[in-house]
């Protein structure tokens, strides 16, 4: 009793795993078939359906051509075995030209699937700021996003369109060919206790107990194989990711004698994988001594079924022949689960990975709205709201957390108008710079009162910038590719003409990047870091912003070049009417600003770690 709980346990554990499966794959599938593209499409579904349906009557001829074909051969019948050879003829031919057309249409759909899922993914990645915040999350389970939409999308939609078409085929063949097995198997008859007994069908019956075994068997061997593909996935990606960082800090690493203990710790992230490799391997191992038992086994077991009819003369050669076509089939469609079940292990752990991947950008709250130009409020990120009727920097009472959920800041309210030059000042790790992301609109752990003091709802966002801002991070970014697109990112290098960016490179002292417009590079490791810092300026002076949010932009440049940053971006931020706020730890930088924002260690009791002191 206590053995037959248990199976019946296991069997319904099983059947809420698959529910589950197919859910998040109908989930991740459906919005493809319902896309601009859903005409293309169901029409690439149904053209492989109906080929795979082809293929299947393809099959039931060819089963029909074993039995006259081997009959003319048991009956030295040589002008039937002439004929039928004709008749094969014709059939491989039209087997191999919908073998072909099956398959093109079949990678071309998984292909336009795929395209549009990345499109759909990396949209969403890059909306707003969903990619910055995944990072700063990506210790609750988003590991490795560029991964999911290289490598997961492409497993997924194979996967998918695979074995779907796959499953379709199976049903359809046991459907076709159940039949026929049936009718040529006749029955078996046996004695008990004087009483004759007789199954119908009894080629059908062993097929389906053979089959069922096998699957049994099967999924009780590579039942661990799901975890572990997921686990191997998860392992290679975060491997790769480290090869990467050797490669982005190669100059640091270098100058810091590192190599050493970068080999060390990728050896060690490889003997992971190695590892995980190892006991999925073993795995694969026992599960392959079993189906390859099983597949070989399945040859053989028709004909010694069905050979005492032979024997006795009940059914001739070709009879033979077709039952044991016609078992093949039957048997082969019935073990599909276990002729793909390490494709099916490694099509789950896919799914979940989109699946999390696809939740987790869904549950960050980047409430970007798009509103016409005419409209006086447009949403610029999780917290930021740009104001197109004020020139001025205004945000409610903000409260600040880090992610692990301590308060930096509460209840803390700022103001900066057009002329202002604002300097924030604090010791390392107070905040700074977070408070600046917070600005930017890119910080998601901000809370604000929904309402003012008079009750009246807050209808603007909790902070207020001022339009035509810009940001200037102590690591500024730069794309691989041609100077000048690197110069006007993230606008096109066609809106700028080549005179207004060489102007904007002379005005931050780089002329010897002036001809360089057109050659492309990874700027960020050909040039220096005061070199990058004033690529950035020159950046800034192209655009011509209003506003100017810099963080530690000058910490790679001498006195003289900070100088010249801070003079060029005030004057700049002077004609165009605007204000500056800066981040910077040189006692220097104050020359250029007239007010501080001062972090200061909150008082005892607070439930924040710090106070920012403001005039």
């Amino acid at each position: 009793m206590n053995a037959f709980k248990t199976v019946a346990n296991n069997v319904a554990t099983n059947w809420q795993k698959s529910r589950l499966q197919l859910s998040r794959v109908w989930a991740l599938s459906l919005p493809y078939f319902k896309s601009e593209e859903k005409w293309r499409a169901r029409l690439l579904l149904a053209a492989c359906v109906g080929l795979n349906l082809g293929m299947v009557y393809m099959m039931v001829l060819l089963n029909d051509w074993n039995r006259v074909f081997y009959d003319a051969l048991q009956n030295r019948n040589a002008e039937v075995f002439w004929k039928q050879l004709g008749v094969f003829a014709m059939l491989a031919t039209c087997f191999i030209i919908v073998a072909v057309y099956r398959f093109y249409l079949t990678q071309l759909l998984e292909m336009r699937w795929r395209a549009w899922m990345t499109r759909d993914y990396l949209q969403r990645w890059l909306n707003g700021h969903v990619f910055y915040q995944l990072e700063l999350q990506s210790k609750n389970g988003t590991d490795n996003p560029d991964q999911r939409i290289q490598e997961d999308v492409q497993q997924f939609t194979a996967d998918t369109v695979g074995l779907s078409l796959g499953l379709l085929d199976a049903t359809v063949t046991l459907l076709s060919f159940v039949g026929i097995l049936w009718s040529l198997s006749g029955g078996f008859s046996f004695d008990v206790r004087g009483e004759t007994y007789n199954i119908p069908g009894f080629m059908v019956w062993m097929a389906l107990a053979y089959a069922l075994a096998g699957s049994l068997i099967g999924h009780w061997i590579g039942r661990s194989m799901a975890s572990l593909n997921f686990a191997q996935q998860r392992l290679e990606a975060d491997f790769r990711h480290h090869l990467m960082r050797v490669r982005e800090y190669s100059e640091a690493i270098a100058l810091d004698r590192g190599g050493r203990v970068e080999r060390l710790s990728l050896q060690e992230r490889f003997a992971q994988v190695l590892d995980n490799f190892m006991r999925l391997l073993r795995v694969q191992k026992r599960y392959t001594w079993f189906n390859s038992g099983y597949g070989q086994a399945a040859v053989v077991f028709p004909m010694l079924v069905a050979s005492p009819r032979y024997f006795s003369g009940a059914i001739q050669l070709g009879e033979l022949m077709q039952i044991s076509s016609a078992f093949g089939q039957v048997q082969e469609s019935l073990s599909w689960f276990i002729s793909n079940y390490s494709r099916l292990a490694s099509w789950q752990a896919t799914t979940l990975r989109l699946t999390s991947f696809q939740d987790q950008m869904l549950a960050i709250q980047v409430d970007e709205v798009a509103e016409p130009e005419a409209a006086p409020l447009s949403f610029t990120g999780a917290t930021a709201v740009t104001h197109t009727g004020i020139n001025a920097l205004h945000t409610t009472p903000l409260t600040v957390s880090l992610p692990n959920g301590d308060v930096l800041l509460a209840d803390t309210s700022l103001n900066a108008a057009a002329g202002d030059t604002v300097l924030i000042r604090g010791p390392s790790g107070c905040g700074k710079s977070t408070l600046l992301r917070v600005l930017a609109g890119i910080w998601p752990y901000v809370s604000s009162p929904t309402h003012d003091r008079h009750g009246e709802p807050i209808t603007y966002g909790p902070v207020v910038l001022p339009e035509r801002s810009v940001f200037m991070p102590q690591r500024p970014y730069f794309p691989e590719g041609m100077l000048r697109q690197a110069l006007a990112y993230p606008d096109s290098a066609e809106h700028y003409t080549d005179e207004a960016l060489k102007n904007a490179l002379y005005d931050a002292l780089l002329p010897h990047l002036a001809d360089e417009l057109d050659v492309a590079g990874h700027w960020t490791q050909q040039l220096s870091g005061g070199e990058q810092q004033r690529l950035a300026l020159a950046r800034v002076l192209l655009k011509r912003p209003r506003w100017v949010f810099a963080d530690e932009a000058t910490s790679a440049l001498d006195e003289a070049g900070e100088k010249m940053l801070y003079e060029k971006l005030l004057t700049m931020v002077r004609e165009e009417g605007g204000g500056l706020v800066s981040i910077a730890h040189r006692p220097s930088v104050a020359t250029y600003h007239d007010t501080v924002w001062q972090f200061v260690p909150a008082p005892e009791g607070s439930t924040a770690k710090f106070v920012l002191a403001t005039p």
